[in-house]
């Protein structure tokens, strides 16, 4: 049975009510709640609004892009940031609410969204204090950048998978 997850910095929420995508490829939706899988959680495992640039090796990913993107790297997703995100990141706590499974269904495998145009109440909240040491916990190479632009463009461009997170707020 998989498990959902929502990342949130509020420790106090008894109920997740749906609402519009801020998303612009998602505002054709209904109001929803937006739920991940332990998979790709470290995507969210930093500050809300920190932009990023996260990805991994799919199956129709090109031996020249693992090349490029992953190099030497033996990490199993790279998440790059800007530098400029790193005191904040190593201050934050941040929340993770463990959904029950009813009623999500998935919304993009890529990015690994699912959502529920239901009310949704947590089975559960656990803090993480420590968002750099749990995401090296999961394999995941946190990459810190003057900026993450040019980047997020040729992630765009590649054949990874990949997901572009508050890039409103990148520089």
């Amino acid at each position: 049975m998989k498990r959902f997850y929502h990342i949130s910095d509020n420790p106090r929420i008894k109920i997740f009510e749906p609402r519009a995508p801020m998303a612009s490829q998602y505002r054709m939706l209904p109001d929803v709640v937006f739920a991940i899988t332990g998979e790709l959680l470290h995507n969210y495992l930093l500050p809300r609004d920190c932009p990023r640039v996260t990805y991994y090796i799919g199956p129709q990913t090109s031996a020249a892009d693992r090349q490029y993107f992953f190099g030497h790297s033996t990490a199993t997703y790279i998440v790059a940031v800007e530098a400029a995100w790193l005191k904040r990141i190593q201050q934050a706590i941040i929340y993770c609410y463990e959904f029950p499974p009813d009623n999500f269904y998935l919304l993009d495998q890529c990015a690994g969204y699912y959502i529920s145009e239901k009310t949704v109440a947590p089975l559960q909240v656990k803090p993480i204090y420590n968002v750099m040491d749990e995401m090296l916990k999961r394999n995941v190479e946190l990459r810190f950048m003057p900026s993450i632009i040019s980047l997020a463009s040729a992630v765009k461009d590649s054949s990874l998978n990949f997901s572009l997170i508050r890039m409103l707020y990148a520089r």
